[in-house]
């Protein structure tokens, strides 16, 4: 006898990346940064007052979201912090999915928003990309064929690492005009040439949202924070109706804080990831993986004969290399690889 829902009986849940606690294991799996946060994040800990661990965090984490607005020019009330970008997700979901309606995300893309869409018994349509994996020309028209009440596509998308420009997601926008979600949990290793900036359009489009977090650029992927920038009305009957009560802890707001105020630590960190990244993709071509630009903190490696990388997965975690396969129809012949410390990365390409 299960004391579960129907619906809940039937998922699949997701499936998350291993997480070893051998630290010698080199583990490019997961897409977290390979180097340390910011050092003021210490300090920060370090002069902690107990007291706050006894009461309830601030329930709107009012500090960090005045930080932040004052950082990309909205006001602290377009800001909605969450604990990790997967609860923005969920938040998303939950005030904007009812039985049945439909939820279309990109595929490949983030395998969580099918699951989110199980749980609230709503339905899951892929919005398939091409071999370039961009949505083409008529993606918006189709969810709106499909009747989707909710779109979410990542950007740069993963597993791929390919960019959408400004441009393509302002007319995304501007055709479908449903709650639209760009998850920008890897907007920190864009090249800072493509001056790539999708911020200017929340004030056209009041539909849109984007979804940031502090686990990748800012290497704070334990301590679960993540931010949504949206429309004013749109982000605060998230914030009060359907936000869980004092959802992220003190600790995390205080250390965030502390991560997002180091800007220049954590430039330092993106550029170096790019330049690895560069460099990696580079071998991987020169020794006949076709490789697509990536945007994000990992490469998509594929084999040009097509033949399945799941062998040279398991000869990788043999040698103590953890890397991420997906075995589908579309991802059997192709690994997605986290760009690690230029140590890590060497281990790798030796490996392989």
């Amino acid at each position: 006898m299960s004391f579960l829902a129907d619906h809940i009986r039937a998922m699949h849940g997701y499936t998350y990346g291993e997480q070893p606690s051998d630290r010698s294991v080199i583990k490019l799996n997961t897409n977290e940064n390979p180097f340390p946060p910011s050092p003021a994040i210490r300090e920060t800990l370090v002069n902690l007052d107990l007291e706050e661990l006894r009461r309830y965090p601030d329930a709107t984490s009012l500090v960090l979201r005045e930080h932040i607005a004052a950082r990309f020019g909205l006001t602290s009330g377009q800001v909605l912090i969450t604990n990790g970008g997967d609860e923005a997700i969920r938040l998303v979901a939950t005030a904007c999915l009812t039985r049945n309606d439909v939820m279309v995300s990109s595929e490949p893309g983030y395998s969580l928003y099918p699951v989110i869409a199980n749980v609230l018994n709503a339905r899951w349509l892929p919005m398939e990309l091409g071999h370039d994996f961009r949505p083409d020309s008529e993606a918006a028209r189709r969810c709106i064929g499909q009747r989707a009440r909710l779109v979410c596509i990542p950007n740069p998308n993963a597993p791929s690492g390919v960019l959408l420009t400004a441009q393509e997601v302002d007319a995304f926008a501007a055709r479908f005009r449903g709650p639209l979600l760009i998850d920008e949990a890897y907007v920190d290793f864009i090249e800072p040439a493509l001056k790539h900036d999708l911020v200017p359009l929340l004030a056209r489009h009041r539909n849109l949202l984007l979804l940031r977090t502090f686990s990748k650029g800012y290497s704070l992927a334990g301590a679960r924070v993540g931010y949504l920038l949206g429309e004013e009305s749109f982000i605060e009957e998230l914030a009060t109706k359907v936000r869980d009560s004092y959802n992220v802890n003190c600790i995390s707001q205080i250390v965030a804080l502390a991560a997002f105020g180091d800007q220049e630590h954590a430039r330092k960190t993106w550029e170096v990831v790019r330049l690895e990244r560069q460099r990696v993709s580079d071998v991987l071509r020169e020794r006949g993986f076709n490789v697509p630009d990536s945007q994000a903190n990992f490469v998509l490696p594929q084999r040009r004969d097509k033949a399945s990388l799941g062998d040279t997965y398991e000869r990788l975690r043999d040698s103590n290399i953890l890397v991420r396969y997906f075995k589908t129809t579309r991802l059997y012949d192709r690994l997605r690889v986290t760009i690690g410390t230029r140590t890590q990365n060497d281990a790798f390409l030796k490996a392989l």
